[in-house]
């Protein structure tokens, strides 16, 4: 299963740097849907979990302004247009799933992100990955441990 899905986080990168670079280049006849389609469709032998894929990829495009959002302030020296392409993709999708994916465990998809830089990136790309996915996290376990204090006061008055 998590060979797999690493395999699917491959195409989801695939189709999500695709889908990037046409919108640049202001491709009007780039279609996410048709993209993702033809990239399931290379991999559809070895893929069992498609709707893996399509939930990573739409969620990711669904919440990349909200996702941008909670990177800038994590990487203030690196405005969002000026990471790196692939590094930028890798963040959205290690964000999307530490943040809007319930069933990914924060360890993995930090993880699976790391690992993503180290085969695709720059030579510093999975240091930068690791520390701002980790930033993320702590800055998320920190909110949910604000919000139980929060209750527990308001339970106690």
């Amino acid at each position: 299963m998590s060979a797999n899905r690493h395999l699917g986080r491959i195409v989801a990168l695939q189709t999500l740097y695709e889908e990037d670079f046409r919108r640049e280049c202001e491709d009007k006849a780039a279609k996410l849907k048709e993209v993702l389609a033809r990239n399931i469709e290379r991999y559809r032998e070895t893929i069992d979990d498609k709707q893996f894929i399509e939930r990573l990829v739409k969620g990711v495009s669904d919440h990349q302004q909200a996702i941008d959002d909670i990177i800038r302030p994590v990487a203030p020296e690196w405005p969002i247009e000026q990471i790196a392409r692939v590094d930028r993709i890798i963040l959205r999708i290690g964000v999307y799933e530490l943040i809007f994916a319930e069933d990914v465990p924060p360890k993995v998809a930090i993880n699976e992100a790391v690992e993503l830089a180290k085969a695709f990136g720059g030579d510093n790309s999975s240091k930068f990955v690791n520390g701002v996915l980790g930033t993320v996290l702590r800055n998320k376990e920190q909110k949910t441990k604000n919000k139980k204090q929060k209750s527990q006061k308001s339970k106690s008055k």
